[in-house]
């Protein structure tokens, strides 16, 4: 029996509609593609920062408030599964870290920074990390959530470079440099401050956090990570881009030069990327998520090439 001709149409606009909901709906809870490998399975193990170890090997902290939550790991990359271990922290335990970075050519020690604007300096030596000393971030602005932190050395001379994330179209990142020392005593000191403003070309979106992480390949390129989410259980929506350059002279001084428009390296939606670490000596870059509830992710893409 033929249908009439105004119920076929009918028929086929619902078939239409249909496949046209299935192409747009969100993929926040589709399960990660092959190329993550997860390494935290809930809202307490996501990576909200991570620092480069040695081959294969990367710390990430955790971005955890109540004492006794686990705030530093290891994991062993290149192998299926990722081998992940638990540290244990010594000192004053910090409350949401944010980022890490290891510290050019001091084998084993380490910068963490809080979202408050407090860095660490430690010494992490096999299952431990101790803190050596902590210290605010200089010029820290109203309304600062920092979590980003990456160090530059040219020459003998070490800089420092982090930012507040920012938030949606009307609070851009704001991207701070400063040359950075060490006093005897292990103390971070800094020296003078200057300041970018900066928004991402992606995520879209009122969440947006314009700065999740930042790194500086062996060129002076610097990539950051901008994300957002919904909520807890998201969705997520994150990408990597170039957003410039950055150098340090002979006396020290400290030249960020942002790109009118960032250059999208990389998007990754159903992930929020908090984590951006260029690993020396390659093209490569490890990428670290912190999903909430659904637990922390890495991967490599080759964003680190001059």
């Amino acid at each position: 029996m033929r249908l009439p001709q105004q119920a076929l149409k009918l028929a086929m606009a619902v078939v239409t509609l249909f496949c046209a909901v299935l192409v747009t709906a969100p993929a926040s809870h589709a399960a990660p593609r092959a190329d993550w490998q997860q390494v935290g399975t809930d809202a307490l193990t996501g990576v909200s920062g991570l620092a480069h170890e040695g081959p294969g090997a990367a710390l990430i902290v955790h971005d955890n408030k109540r004492a006794g939550q686990p705030r530093l790991s290891r994991i062993t990359y290149g192998t299926d599964p990722i081998a992940v271990t638990r540290l244990s922290w010594d000192g004053a335990e910090p409350v949401d870290l944010e980022a890490i970075e290891a510290i050019p050519g001091v084998t084993g020690e380490y910068v963490a920074l809080a979202s408050r604007g407090i860095v660490y300096r430690l010494r992490v030596e096999g299952a431990v990390a101790t803190v050596l000393d902590y210290a605010p971030l200089p010029a820290i602005g109203q309304g600062d959530n920092d979590e980003s932190f990456a160090l530059v050395s040219r020459g003998g001379r070490l800089a420092a470079l982090w930012a507040d994330r920012g938030e949606g179209p009307d609070r851009p990142a704001t991207l701070y440099a400063a040359p950075l020392t060490f006093a005897s005593w292990g103390e971070p000191q800094f020296g003078a401050v200057t300041r970018r403003s900066y928004t991402s070309v992606y995520p879209p979106g009122d969440g947006t956090r314009h700065i999740s992480d930042i790194s500086v390949t062996d060129s002076g390129r610097i990539l950051v990570g901008s994300a957002s989410d919904a909520g807890d259980d998201g969705p997520f929506d994150s990408a990597v881009s170039d957003a410039g350059r950055v150098t340090v002279s002979a006396s020290g001084a400290v030249r960020v030069t942002l790109a009118a428009r960032p250059t999208v390296l990389g998007t990754f939606p159903g992930h929020k990327v908090e984590g951006v670490e260029c690993l020396p000596g390659t093209d490569e870059a490890l990428l670290g998520t912190d999903d909430e509830n659904l637990g922390g992710y890495v991967r490599t893409a080759a964003y680190c090439g001059s």
